[in-house]
C-alpha cells in the first residue's frame, strides 16, 4: 500500500531524475528550476499517475498557465453571454459557479454549494448632483462626486446642512460619528458630512436617523491623499435608507460655505435583498482533522468581466483543485470559490461565522489568491509576520509567509511583503485567530521606480490599470506572473498537505508562557489596528 511518505519519495526521486537529465554544466539550481518548473510544455503522463502531483517540488511543474488560461477564456465566454459581468447574483456569477461545480465533479470531487443572503449592489446609470439654490450649478461625475456603494436609490431635492465639521489641514474630523452631532439637525435636509473617524455606514445611518433625506460625505482634507475622491463603501449592512454620495473635499468646503444652499441627487442604483453562493470541495485523502484551506473570489465587479479580479485566483486555484486529485496528502485540502467579495468580503466571512469552533479548529491555515495576474504585476505576499507593515497574523502567519519566500528563493525572483489591510477574504479568518497567508500582484496603486527596476514593468503606472474597469478582460492578465504565481500556490499548497509542522511549531511557541508578553501586545496591536477596509472599498 503506498503511503503519502513512499509517494513523496518517488516524487522527490522523479523531481532529481529530471533535474539530472536538465542539467547543463553551469547551471545554478534556480535555472533548473525554472527550467522544470515553467517548461514549454509538460509530458502527456507526467501529471496524470499521481507522483509529481504529490509533491512540493513536482506539483508546481504540473500547474501550466496554458491549462489556467483555458479557464480564464470559459470566465470571460460567461461574462460575454451575460452582460459583459460576472457579478454576483447575477447570471453571470451562477454561470461562473456551474463551471467551477461540473469541472469539479467531473474530475470526481464532491461538491458543496453554500447560498448566503446577502444585498446585491448594482450601479445603473451615473448619478446627477446639481444646485438649484441659490445659483444654478451641475457637477461632474466622477470628477466631484460619485456613489458611496451600497447607497440606496432615489431622487431628492432639500436644503443641505453641514453636520460637526472640522475644516483645514491636519484636522481631527469625527463628523457624524455620534447622534449628538445631529442634535440641531433639521428634519428634511440633506446632511452634509465630513469624512474622519468612524465608517461612512455609521455617519449615514446617524444622519438619516436624525431626518436627512439625502447624505453627501466629503473627504476629509487633513491630508494630500485625503482630499479627492475614492472607492467607498456603506457596507453591505447598511440600514439607513436614504441616497448617499461622496464628493471632494474642496467641494465640501465650498458647499458649507454657501448660505441657503440646496441640492438635487439623484442616484440610479440596484439594491436588493438577494442570495448567492459559495463553491466548497476537498480532497477525499488526508486528515480531516487538520485541513489546510485554500481560496480565491469568483465574482467580479458589475462593470466587468473581472479577468484579472479575480478570474486570475480562481482559474488557477481551480486548475490547482484537479492537479492535486491524483495526489496522496497527508492532511485533507479544502478549496473554496467566494460568492459576493465585491459586495464587501460576504461569502467568505459567512463561511467562517457559520463554522463551530470546533471545526475552525480544524483549519491550520487559510491561503488567500485574489489577484495574481496584473498585468503591470509586482510579487506581493501577504506580510504574516508584521516585518513590513507592522501588524502580525495569527500564530502560523510567519511560518506560511517564510514558505512562499522560501519558492521566491528557490527561483531566485524578487519579491515583497503586502500589507494585512483586510481588503481580502482572507479577513474573517485573520479576525477568528487563524493563520493565513498568500499571493498579490497588486491592483490601482502606482508602480514605484524602485518596483519597476526589481519586477520590471512600467513606473508610474498601476499594477492593475484596469482595476475594477470594463477593459479587465481576456487581454488584462500577464502569462508570466500567472505561472509563477500558480507554481507558489502549488509549491505551498502540497508543502502542507503533507506537513504543517512549521505552523505547528509556530503555534505551539504562541502558547508558552515566556511568550505571554509578546502575544499581548500582539493582541493589544488587533484591537488598535485601525481597519478601514472590509473588502476592496474604504468603509471609513
Amino acid at each position: 500500500m503506498r503511503t503519502a511518505r513512499t509517494t513523496a519519495t518517488l516524487g522527490l526521486g522523479s523531481l532529481l531524475f529530471a533535474l539530472s537529465a536538465q542539467a547543463n554544466s553551469g547551471q545554478s539550481t534556480s535555472e533548473l528550476l525554472n527550467e522544470f518548473w515553467s517548461p514549454d510544455r509538460v509530458g502527456f503522463f507526467e501529471c496524470r499517475i499521481g507522483i509529481l502531483n504529490s509533491t512540493p517540488f513536482g506539483l508546481p511543474r504540473c500547474m501550466q498557465a496554458e491549462n489556467i488560461g483555458y479557464h480564464l477564456e470559459m470566465f470571460y465566454n460567461i461574462a460575454q453571454a451575460n452582460d459583459g459581468n460576472r457579478a454576483a447574483g447575477l447570471p453571470g456569477y451562477d454561470a461562473s459557479v456551474d463551471y467551477i461545480q461540473s469541472t469539479l465533479e467531473s474530475a470526481g470531487y464532491d461538491v458543496s454549494i453554500q447560498p448566503f443572503p446577502f444585498t446585491a449592489f448594482y450601479p445603473v446609470a451615473e448619478g446627477m448632483l446639481a444646485a438649484t439654490s441659490p445659483t444654478s450649478e451641475s457637477y461632474v461625475w466622477e470628477e466631484d462626486f460619485t456613489y458611496l456603494s451600497q447607497t440606496e436609490p432615489g431622487e431628492v431635492t432639500a436644503p443641505v446642512a453641514a453636520v460637526d465639521l472640522e475644516l483645514g489641514p491636519d484636522n481631527a474630523s469625527t463628523s457624524g460619528c455620534e447622534p449628538e452631532d445631529f442634535a440641531d439637525f433639521p428634519a428634511g435636509s440633506i446632511a452634509l458630512v465630513q469624512r474622519g473617524a468612524c465608517s461612512f455606514g455609521i455617519k449615514a445611518e446617524n444622519a438619516a436617523a436624525a431626518g436627512a433625506v439625502g447624505v453627501i460625505i466629503f473627504n476629509q482634507g487633513n491630508t494630500e491623499d485625503r482630499t479627492g475622491l475614492t472607492n467607498a463603501t456603506l457596507g453591505e449592512a447598511y440600514s439607513g435608507g436614504v441616497p448617499v454620495f461622496f464628493a471632494t473635499y474642496d467641494n465640501g468646503v465650498a458647499w458649507a460655505q454657501t448660505e441657503g444652499l440646496e441640492l438635487n441627487m439623484v442616484a440610479n442604483v440596484v439594491r436588493e435583498q438577494t442570495q448567492t453562493y459559495n463553491v466548497v470541495a476537498e480532497t477525499r485523502k488526508g486528515d480531516p482533522d487538520n485541513v489546510v484551506m485554500t481560496g480565491a473570489h469568483l465574482d467580479s465587479v458589475f462593470t466587468g468581466a473581472g479577468i484579472n479580479d479575480n478570474a486570475s485566483g480562481s482559474a488557477a486555484l481551480l486548475e490547482l483543485a484537479l492537479q492535486m486529485k491524483r495526489a496522496h496528502p497527508k492532511n485533507k485540502v479544502r478549496f473554496a470559490w467566494w460568492g459576493a467579495e465585491e459586495a464587501g468580503l460576504v461569502g467568505s466571512t459567512y463561511y467562517v461565522n457559520n463554522l463551530s469552533d470546533e471545526e475552525k479548529a480544524k483549519i491550520k491555515v487559510y491561503l488567500n489568491y485574489d489577484m495574481v495576474a496584473s498585468p503591470n504585476f509586482g510579487y506581493f505576499i501577504y506580510d504574516g509576520d508584521g516585518s513590513d507593515f507592522g501588524l502580525e497574523g495569527p500564530p502560523g502567519s510567519a511560518a506560511t509567509e517564510r514558505l512562499f519566500e522560501k519558492y521566491f528563493e528557490l527561483r531566485a525572483l524578487p519579491y515583497e511583503g503586502t500589507e494585512i489591510s483586510f481588503r481580502s477574504d482572507y479577513a474573517q479568518f485573520f479576525t477568528d485567530g487563524i493563520a493565513f497567508g498568500g499571493l498579490f500582484t497588486g491592483a490601482e496603486v502606482e508602480k514605484t521606480p524602485e518596483q519597476a527596476e526589481k519586477f520590471g514593468g512600467e513606473a508610474g503606472v498601476a499594477f492593475d490599470p484596469c482595476y475594477h474597469s470594463e477593459c479587465d478582460d481576456i487581454t488584462n492578465y500577464d502569462a508570466e506572473a500567472l505561472e509563477i504565481n500558480a507554481d507558489a500556490m502549488a509549491f505551498v499548497t502540497s508543502w502542507l498537505s503533507l506537513s504543517t509542522r512549521l505552523i505547528d511549531q509556530e503555534i505551539e511557541a504562541a502558547e508558552e508562557p515566556d511568550t505571554g508578553a509578546r502575544m499581548l501586545n500582539a493582541q493589544s496591536m488587533h484591537q488598535k489596528y485601525d481597519i478601514t477596509h472590509w473588502g476592496k472599498d474604504w468603509i471609513k
